[in-house]
């Protein structure tokens, strides 16, 4: 697994382009002025120091994994610093994960898979006026999660506690309209394929779908490649770690491949 993990990343790496490849204004802007703006920024700088708290925090917790898991470590109890150091989106990938949200503007934010928080603090701190409902699978987890929002004064998150496969819809029936929906959990072909079909009668023009992991496993790929050849979807962004879906209407069909 971890072989081809590594195959399909060169193999990235050598097929995907910058913003100059890129033939496409919208992808070209979104690239030029989102995805490599590298610069930082003030808001960073507090939820990092958060996420070095966790790093030192070598309290146990027994982890709930109703997903496919972690590649890393299949022990049930794990200190608060491994899952820190293994499970969260390292800095690079939650910031561009904060500008996508800046970008897109929207007045509600869906993430699933919350575990620690620091990505659902990013996308709090980036839409400060939106709702953010992030629902995470493991109690302990979301525990330390909930602390995390406390001491960022954190005030426009809801953070649910359950099976995604239950409460998912239940977000998405109250939502008037999907504007930005994060999914980073489970993992399976299957479920990943559910989530994608339950956001699609809420997405609209200027919807954003993130999926996290889509070189996670042969099952994720064939999930990805589903979802870009889906008839709805306008515009996909494949930056290896994640994948971007676009309902731009009146636009070409065009999958691009971005070296982030």
């Amino acid at each position: 697994m971890v072989f081809n993990f590594i195959s399909d990343y060169l193999k990235h790496r050598f097929t995907s382009k910058s913003r100059h490849g890129t033939h496409s204004p919208f992808v070209y802007k979104l690239t030029d002025e989102v995805i490599y703006d590298f610069k930082s920024k003030i808001e960073y700088k507090s939820i990092e120091a958060q996420r070095k708290k966790l790093f030192n925090d070598d309290s146990l917790i027994t982890v709930t994994d109703l997903g496919a898991g972690s590649h890393l470590n299949k022990n049930r109890t794990k200190k608060v610093s491994q899952i820190a150091k293994n499970a969260l989106k390292n800095p690079a990938l939650a910031q561009l994960i904060y500008r996508l949200a800046k970008d897109n503007n929207p007045k509600s934010i869906i993430e699933l898979g919350t575990c620690l928080g620091i990505t659902t603090a990013y996308l709090s701190k980036a839409c400060p006026e939106a709702e953010v409902i992030t629902i995470e699978g493991c109690p302990e987890t979301a525990k330390v999660a909930y602390n995390n929002f406390k001491e960022l004064d954190l005030e426009n998150v809801e953070l649910q506690v359950g099976n995604f496969d239950v409460l998912l819809p239940d977000v998405i029936a109250n939502a008037e309209k999907l504007d930005f929906v994060y999914i980073d959990g489970n993992h399976r072909k299957e479920a990943t394929l559910n989530y994608f079909k339950w956001c699609l009668p809420k997405v609209q023009e200027n919807s954003l779908l993130i999926f996290d992991d889509i070189y996670w496993s042969k099952g994720m790929k064939e999930a990805w490649e589903e979802i870009k050849n889906h008839s709805d979807v306008v515009v996909t962004v494949d930056l290896f770690w994640i994948g971007l879906v676009y309902f731009r209407k009146g636009q070409a069909k065009e999958h691009f491949k971005i070296k982030f």
